[in-house]
């Protein structure tokens, strides 16, 4: 009855295919087995919405502050500031209060915690809170009822009871599916009926453990059968095992806002994402990282690396100087006019500098086959051509 981990992928594809970011990095722990299926998955869902992932970042249960700041570094060199985080609460807080450090939980990046570390905000508390500042989470959704309310009651008054100084203040998702756990093993236990144990030894020879020497029983196939077939409405919704696993098809979406966790939207597999559950409507307000109130638009998915500048090349070619010319390090001409008049159109700003494709002696240095290989090679990122009349291709 471990939850299906892997199921929250569509949803989170769904989250950023309605930013239209196009590319995503996980960032993920090591040597967490429950990312072996999760981050293939994640991966296959993304594909689905056109959203590439061209770097995944590996983080060492065991790593030090060193590594992790390499890590973040490897991150800040790249184009995507969309990151897709799962690993364990300890390995998260230590990572996202170096990140912070870094400048990476500024206007820009945007953080999606996928479930089993977003209830790190309920487990840690303002430690977590305050290092992960517009953090969005998925987490499964899980209606608030007459009798959940009930249980939280219970609940907090026996686990701070035995937990004094506790910084838990309710419990999680997971802990409300090992309570329903124990009711749906009840009520299996119940339909199986009475039955006599009837471990045999087993029949293999040489074994290694105790449990390898009992045999298969009879009593625990019909007990497993019956709880295979268990359908409940337990107090984290209907309880139902489907291809082994539990089934968990609503998530809800938070938004970590000061001190708070903030519902911000729903997915469903028939609405996607969605405000409410119940019906399709805008998401909530979403305080993105690095702003204190709405920003005006959510972040575009990529920026600038750092210490990186759009390269724009430039072929020489005679008889075209009124389009272009690179004259004491300087590019002027029509068509740098034009590509300067757009760059500062643009609601952000440019890093740039020309490179002259020359010979040195007045003519170009190579082909243009050739000079649009130099973009493919990422020498340059943007290419003025000229044939009979003036291109500009931006790449």
């Amino acid at each position: 009855t471990a939850w299906n981990d892997s199921s929250q992928a569509e949803a989170i594809a769904s989250l950023v295919q309605k930013y239209n970011w196009r590319e995503v990095v996980p960032v993920y722990e090591d040597d967490d087995d429950t990312n072996i299926k999760f981050i293939p998955d994640l991966v296959d869902a993304l594909k689905q919405v056109d959203t590439r992932v061209s770097y995944r970042c590996k983080i060492h249960p065991s790593a030090t502050e060193d590594d992790m700041k390499t890590a973040i570094s490897n991150l800040k060199q790249n184009w995507t500031s969309v990151f897709v985080v799962r690993m364990s609460h300890a390995l998260a807080q230590k990572f996202f209060q170096l990140a912070k450090d870094e400048g990476m939980m500024a206007q820009g990046f945007v953080w999606i915690t996928a479930y089993g570390l977003t209830d790190i905000f309920d487990v840690v508390g303002s430690p977590a809170l305050d290092v992960m500042q517009g953090v969005l989470g998925v987490k499964p959704h899980v209606q608030d009822t007459v009798e959940l309310q009930n249980f939280r009651q219970r609940w907090r008054k026996k686990y701070r009871l035995e937990n004094p100084g506790t910084s838990l203040s309710e419990p999680t998702v997971s802990g409300l599916y090992a309570y329903d756990t124990i009711w749906a093993l009840a009520l299996a236990a119940e339909k199986a009926g009475f039955v006599n144990s009837d471990f045999r030894p087993s029949l293999t020879k040489n074994v290694s453990t105790d449990f390898d020497r009992i045999d298969t029983s009879k009593a625990a196939e019909k007990l497993r059968g019956a709880l295979l077939k268990v359908l409940f409405f337990g107090i984290s919704g209907k309880f139902h095992i489907k291809d082994m696993q539990l089934v968990s098809s609503n998530y809800t979406i938070i938004n970590v806002v000061g001190q708070e966790r903030r519902e911000v939207g729903f997915w469903t597999p028939g609405s996607g994402i969605s405000g409410s559950p119940k019906m399709k409507s805008d998401l909530n307000t979403i305080v993105w990282p690095g702003y204190n109130e709405t920003a005006p638009t959510a972040p575009r998915g990529w920026l600038f690396p750092t210490n990186k500048n759009l390269t724009i090349g430039m072929p020489v070619k005679p008889g075209f100087e009124e389009f272009v010319r690179f004259e004491n390090g300087k590019a002027t001409g029509f068509c740098v006019d034009v590509f300067e008049a757009v760059v500062k159109e643009l609601s952000y700003d440019v890093p740039r500098h020309y490179e002259q494709f020359g010979d040195g002696e007045g003519s170009s240095n190579g082909t243009y086959d050739e000079l649009v290989y130099e973009v493919y090679l990422k020498v340059c990122m943007v290419l003025f051509l000229f044939h009979s009349a003036p291109l500009i291709i931006g790449l």
